[in-house]
C-alpha cells in the first residue's frame, strides 16, 4: 500500500472494468510522471464526457445531439432493430457491416443479484417505440427486433424475458443471433466475422 492521494488515485482506477490491481498502479505511476499539459488535456476530456455527451431520444445510444447517427441516417431500416445491452455493442455490430437497420440499447442486462431488474433497464421505452408512442413514433412499423444480448447467463435471462414481452405485438418478428458466439462472452470481444454469421443466421424465437 502506498500513503495518501497515490494509493487512492491506484484504489479509483481500479473501479474501472477490466483494470486489475497491477494495471491501476502502473497507470497511476504513469499518471505521475507525465506533462501537466497532458493531465489537464485528461481532465478537460473527462468533464466533456460527463457534461456534454448525451443519450439518443429514441435508442439510448450515446450520442452528441438529440438523435444519434443511425437513428438520424434515413438510408437504415426503419422497420429492422437490434437490442443490445450497451452501446459499445452498437460499434460491435456495425463492424460486422451485415446490418442495416437501427437499434436499441437497454442500458444492461437482467442481474436481480445486482438490483438490476427490467424497471432499470431500458424496456419500457422498446415497447413504445413498437407500440409507435416513442418518440420515433412518425416513422415506419417496426417489423423485426433482434435479440442480440450477450451470450451469458444475464443475456439469456434478458432475451428470454424480452420474448415473452415481444410476442403479443402482432405481426411482429422476433430473432436472436444465431449460436456460434462462445458462451458466457461478450459481443464486443466476438471477431467481426464470427458475429457477421450469427446475426445474418439469426433464428426466429
Amino acid at each position: 500500500m502506498f500513503e495518501g492521494p497515490v494509493q487512492d488515485l491506484i484504489d479509483e482506477l481500479g473501479r474501472l472494468p477490466g483494470v486489475g490491481p497491477k494495471s491501476a498502479q502502473r497507470i497511476a505511476f504513469h499518471l505521475l510522471a507525465a506533462d501537466p499539459a497532458d493531465i489537464a488535456r485528461l481532465q478537460e476530456v473527462l468533464q466533456t464526457v460527463k457534461q456534454g455527451v448525451a443519450f439518443c431520444e429514441v435508442c439510448g445510444n450515446v450520442s452528441a445531439d438529440t438523435r444519434c447517427r443511425y437513428c438520424a441516417d434515413a438510408r437504415r431500416d426503419p422497420t429492422l432493430v437490434c437490442v443490445v445491452e450497451e452501446p459499445k455493442d452498437v460499434l460491435a455490430v456495425e463492424r460486422t457491416r451485415e446490418f442495416k437497420g437501427r437499434y436499441h440499447v437497454l442500458g444492461g442486462a437482467l442481474d436481480p443479484l445486482a438490483g438490476i431488474g427490467p424497471d432499470t433497464l431500458r424496456v419500457r421505452e422498446l415497447l413504445a417505440r413498437l407500440g409507435g408512442t416513442g418518440p420515433a413514433s412518425d416513422e415506419t412499423a417496426i417489423a423485426e427486433v433482434i435479440i442480440a444480448t450477450d451470450p451469458n447467463t444475464e443475456g439469456e435471462a434478458t432475451a428470454t424475458y424480452l420474448v415473452r414481452l415481444l410476442r403479443d405485438f402482432p405481426g411482429l418478428t422476433v430473432t436472436r443471433l444465431a449460436s456460434g458466439l462462445p458462451m458466457g462472452g461478450d459481443l464486443e470481444f466476438a471477431d467481426e466475422m464470427t458475429l457477421g454469421r450469427a446475426l445474418a443466421g439469426r433464428r426466429a424465437l
